[in-house]
């Protein structure tokens, strides 16, 4: 199955534009793919096609085992871990709709739910299905697997739950590992007048807001992906986009008259694949 695998961003990398808007991914709760898209943490090219983690049925790999998208296989990444209670409705949304053998929901290897697609599309807008996940408990990684009817391929979701919880709050595995312990640590006073105003109107400590730890989740992970886009929207020199050229992600075309980012490493074979023709490919950005 692994060998199989290898050809897969082959497949993606070179086909026309039409093919290359593929395909769907679990959207609600947050999966990985869907915290990248987001700009949550770095995860490379799977933050432009959160929807293309396409490889063989039968893996048991958040990525499906396609070679492209590694980084949803790191468990040691501070992925955001959400608390659920002990039914969940997962939502998948689709780009491009394909025949439907079924759907699977599994946790630790064993399949907890299956849901029939009849060998049809999905609907355009979407498709939930409520899982009954009252045999967990605690921090649980399920794989959602999206099964097509009418090739040997699946498209695969890894969603972190806190099974238990509330539901329909977050928590992140970035607290723990955050910088705040040094800075408490540094001034051990401020730990004895935690209730008087001085120690958030000085200037020294501004990490001392970190007691409402609800900001810190929101503003450590967004700046490693806040820093592309606005290095996107420079000036960086840009060549006129060529028939015959190979393109990586992030390089920077004009075509009649607009400036284009590549968002998938591809070499051009057809020019149908401009940037005005193939979204999937190019991203204007000016």
């Amino acid at each position: 199955m692994l060998g199989a695998v290898g050809i897969a961003p082959v497949i993606v990398a070179f086909l026309p534009a039409a093919a290359a808007n593929a395909h769907g991914y679990v959207s609600s709760p947050l999966s990985r793919q869907a915290q990248c898209a987001k700009g949550l943490l770095s995860c490379g090219d799977i933050k432009y096609e959160p929807q293309s983690v396409e490889a063989p049925k039968g893996s048991s790999k958040c990525s499906g085992g396609n070679s492209r998208f590694p980084q949803l296989d790191d468990d040691a990444k501070p992925w955001q871990v959400q608390s659920v209670g002990s039914t969940v409705t997962f939502t998948w949304t689709f780009t491009a709709l394909h025949r439907t053998l079924n759907w699977e929901y599994y946790i630790g290897g064993t399949r907890v739910a299956v849901f029939d697609g009849g060998d049809n599309p999905p609907p355009q807008d979407g498709v939930s299905h409520t899982v009954d996940l009252s045999g967990y408990s605690g921090r649980q990684k399920l794989l959602a697997v999206w099964n097509i009817g009418d090739t040997v391929n699946a498209f695969y979701s890894c969603v972190d739950l806190q099974i238990g919880g509330s539901g329909g709050t977050s928590t992140t595995t970035t607290p723990p590992t955050t910088t705040t312990p040094p800075t408490t640590t540094t001034p051990p006073t401020t730990t004895t007048p935690p209730t008087t105003t001085t120690p958030p109107m000085t200037t020294t400590p501004p990490t001392t807001t970190t007691p409402v730890t609800a900001t810190p989740p929101v503003t450590t992970t967004p700046p490693v992906t806040t820093t592309p886009p606005t290095t996107t929207t420079g000036k960086p020199a840009a060549g006129a986009w060529k028939v015959g050229a190979h393109y990586n992600v992030g390089d920077i075309v004009t075509y009649d008259g607009m400036r284009y980012r590549c968002l998938q490493s591809h070499t051009v074979y057809d020019p149908g694949w401009n940037p005005e023709a193939a979204p999937a490919l190019w991203q204007m950005i000016s």
